[in-house]
């Protein structure tokens, strides 16, 4: 027998002509599996429409007390169109901050509905969830600022009609979400970066850390003279004003993340929307106004999800007397412009094209311009400890990696120093033109020598002869010279910290080393005589020797000469002027032969 399958409808029709019929109604009802008074419900509704009464009705009450009035719906809807951005915690924040008149501002969940119902909701792809990433904020205005670069502005040449790629340096503040920075620059170079960077610092004052991607222009972290020189103009400006600089990790924009969610904004608000510009001065006219707003008038969700927040009710500059304590350090070829007082709201960005915040210091500037005489600078000690001065190499070690050495420059001597310790002193090889472009790099006047002042006396002068290796005797110490004065009678100065090892006729500073002997030892010295006038280096040429490779090539000065194979693994006398390279090198025939060497 095959089984029949009633409908709803046809078991309630049954129960209800069963109940009709005389039936019992709490055993009919009991079978049907309802209460009583649900079968009575049925017969009663049976009895008025017939089977149709016996159907599933729907459970929604006729009327809601608290349902979101129509007018509201058609406000967020016609918010939505207009701004399509814009999500229901957005659009809640802008009816609080402009009420209508007789509206009650929905929930966030409600507006999610509504915007559900309209059909204006947009599924997003599943990413990954917010809770696995790690929030850092600070807990202040001034503490962290991060700073990027962004693309995406074009601009025209009027004459000829082609368009160009911009860029915009921009900064942010970590606590109140500022931008503090929308620099708008032809080239993203290290010195536009910097000047955007000094720009800002004489604006609002200096943070306390900044945080970087790994660009060029922040870091030569991964740049091919990393290990070499390991600083860069932007890591000094942050270096001598105190500011801790941060990198991210590679390939981890979310760990700069408050500036790469303002390229969030500003790349749909502003970029994409924007045509050509003719100038630069436009541009940054147009990019001043858009962070204007963005800073004065538009609420920032991360500051407040329920209340309306604009990042300028967060921020605050460094107080003007705080500032005035300690000067931003620039460069000596920039300076700064106005700054901006704690009681003052936060300007506007302002266009820097016609008239700059940062120029090129003349003669005229009212910064402290170079004496002529020696300079002083800091460098960051590399990770594998060798850096390099205008061509010259300095090996400290790694040991002494990241530590900040100081250089004392001038066309006689360099001193090296570490914590205000002298750790090495060398002839020099600069000359004013050398000193003159590390003034440029931001070296200063120098002041007095880290020896001290030679007493009427203090000085005596010995001769020596260089034995083989390059190396002599004095008080029972056996001196390293140099290998290129072996077999040389030389004169050595002896003062309280230094040796210095001349040229006996012209008086020529060939090396300096320091001064192992205490006074005592000095005293007896064989061939002992009062120091006639400092020795000095001569200015070119200067000579150094090189070995030749198995190919007959030796490296000098960053530059590979080939002397050919003929003169592999010679040893090459170089004498090197401002604009040419004299070399000459010793042959050595067989032992067997007894020639003496010859000279080329």
């Amino acid at each position: 027998m095959a089984l029949i399958v009633l409908s709803v409808v046809e078991q309630r029709l049954d129960a209800v002509r069963a109940a009709l019929g005389g039936g019992d109604v709490g055993e009919i009802a009991l079978s049907v599996g309802v209460h009583r008074s649900t079968l009575h419900r049925w017969m009663a509704r049976y009895l008025i429409e017939g089977v149709a009464g016996l159907s599933d009705r729907s459970h929604r009450p006729e009327s809601c007390p608290h349902q979101v009035a129509t007018s509201v719906e058609v406000l967020v809807a016609e918010m939505r169109r207009k701004h399509p951005r814009w999500g229901a915690k957005r659009i809640r924040m802008e009816m609080l901050r402009r009420p209508a008149e007789g509206l009650t501002v929905p929930s966030v969940r409600t507006i999610v509905r509504i915007l559900h119902r309209q059909g204006l909701s947009q599924p997003r792809p599943r990413k990954r969830p917010r809770e696995s990433y790690v929030r850092f904020q600070r807990e202040g205005p001034m503490q962290m600022w991060g700073i990027d670069i962004v693309g995406g502005i074009d601009l025209v040449d009027t004459r000829t009609g082609e368009i160009r790629g911009a860029k915009i340096v921009t900064g942010v503040d970590d606590h109140s979400r500022f931008c503090v920075m929308a620099k708008v620059v032809e080239r993203a170079t290290s010195r536009q970066v910097c000047l955007a960077l000094a720009e800002a610092l004489a604006r609002f004052g200096v943070p306390e850390e900044i945080i970087t991607d790994n660009g060029k222009q922040f870091t030569d972290r991964f740049g091919r003279h990393g290990a070499r020189n390991g600083e860069v103009l932007f890591d000094k400006i942050c270096r001598n004003n105190g500011i801790t600089h941060r990198l991210t990790q590679p390939a981890s924009p979310n760990q700069n993340g408050k500036v790469e969610r303002f390229h969030g904004t500003f790349r749909p608000d502003f970029l994409d929307q924007a045509e050509p510009f003719e100038s630069l001065i436009l541009a940054q006219a147009a990019v001043d106004a858009w962070v204007e707003h963005y800073n004065t008038d538009r609420p920032h969700q991360a500051l407040d999800d329920q209340l309306p927040v604009t990042p300028v009710q967060r921020f605050r500059p460094v107080p003007e007397a705080d500032r005035a304590l300690i000067d931003v350090w620039l460069p000596p070829a920039l300076k700064p412009t106005e700054s901006v007082t704690d009681n003052e709201s936060p300007p506007a960005q302002e266009s820097f094209t016609d008239k700059e915040s940062l120029v090129d210091a003349g003669p005229d500037s009212p910064e402290e311009s170079w004496a002529g005489g020696p300079v002083e600078l800091d460098r960051v000690v590399p990770a594998s400890g060798n850096m390099l001065l205008c061509g010259k190499q300095f090996w400290l070690g790694p040991a002494r990696s990241g530590q900040v050495v100081r250089f004392w420059a001038s066309v006689d001597m360099i001193h090296v120093l570490i914590g205000g310790a002298r750790v090495k002193t060398v002839r020099s090889h600069l000359t004013v033109k050398d000193l003159a472009r590390l003034v440029a790099a931001g070296a200063v006047n120098a002041g007095p020598s880290p020896l001290p002042p030679i007493e009427d006396g203090a000085a005596v002068e010995v001769d020596r002869s260089i034995a083989s290796g390059g190396i002599t005797s004095l008080g029972g110490k056996t001196i390293l010279a140099a290998e290129i004065l072996a077999g040389r009678r030389v004169g050595i100065r002896i003062e309280p910290d230094t040796l210095q090892f001349f040229d006996l006729q012209s008086r020529e500073l060939l090396r300096t080393r320091p001064n192992p002997l205490t006074p005592e030892q000095v005293a007896r010295l064989r061939g002992l005589r009062p120091a006639g006038p400092p020795p000095r280096p001569s200015v070119e040429p200067i000579r150094v020797q090189r070995r030749a490779s198995k190919d007959g090539t030796i490296s000098i000065c960053s530059q590979r000469v080939s002397l050919g194979r003929i003169h592999r693994y010679a040893t090459v006398t170089i004498y090197v002027s401002e604009t040419t390279l004299r070399s000459s090198w010793t042959t050595v025939e067989p032992e067997s032969s007894g020639a003496p060497p010859e000279r080329r």
